[in-house]
């Protein structure tokens, strides 16, 4: 099987893959990272690589949404991510400053340092347990600001099947994605 890697360095400290809804790889690296290790993790996820962009294929033509359509659900989303923090954040004892909705091509959320919250829109295309993993992930980077055992714990003492929504994720993801992109 062929497929083009796309390499983009930044200040990041990890190395990780992407499959990107047109089938290309992207492989986000940092900066010091030599070519040959960046190869050699491709290599070593190979059959991961494989197995996903197999499932991209098998999946059916999605629809894409017209600037209507995704103006609303931009203005839907904001009210429904609005109202599942606000659900959340105390579960947690957590304030945020702002929250923002837009309609990203490769992150579902993210938390900035200062406490602002952001969200992809496309997220309410996907089933409201997985929107709520991403909510409560992105509360929880209020407490922690990493990936450690401890930031999945916090995750999983309000998700008990965080896992499993987060599966979902990475499984439907690039066709919630390709309804834009």
């Amino acid at each position: 099987m062929s497929y083009t890697v796309e390499v983009k360095r930044s200040e990041r400290r990890s190395i990780s893959l992407e499959i990107q809804p047109d089938g290309s790889v992207l492989v986000r690296a940092p900066l010091r990272m030599s070519m040959p290790r960046v190869r050699a993790f491709v290599e070593r996820h190979r059959v991961w690589i494989e197995r996903r962009l197999q499932a991209l294929q098998a999946q059916p033509p999605v629809e894409r949404l017209s600037e209507a359509e995704l103006a609303a659900l931009k203005k839907a989303a904001s009210a429904v991510f609005s109202e599942r923090a606000a659900f959340f954040a105390p579960r947690l004892g957590v304030r945020y400053q702002r929250l923002t909705v837009r309609c990203q091509k490769s992150k579902w959320g993210s938390c900035s340092g200062k406490g602002n919250l952001s969200f992809n829109c496309l997220l309410l295309l996907a089933p409201p347990e997985v929107l709520d993993y991403v909510v409560v992930h992105e509360l929880c980077h209020l407490l922690e600001m990493n990936h450690s055992p401890r930031f999945w714990a916090l995750v999983e003492s309000i998700l008990p099947d965080c896992a499993e929504r987060r599966r979902w994720l990475r499984e439907h993801g690039a066709a919630l994605l390709a309804r834009v992109y």
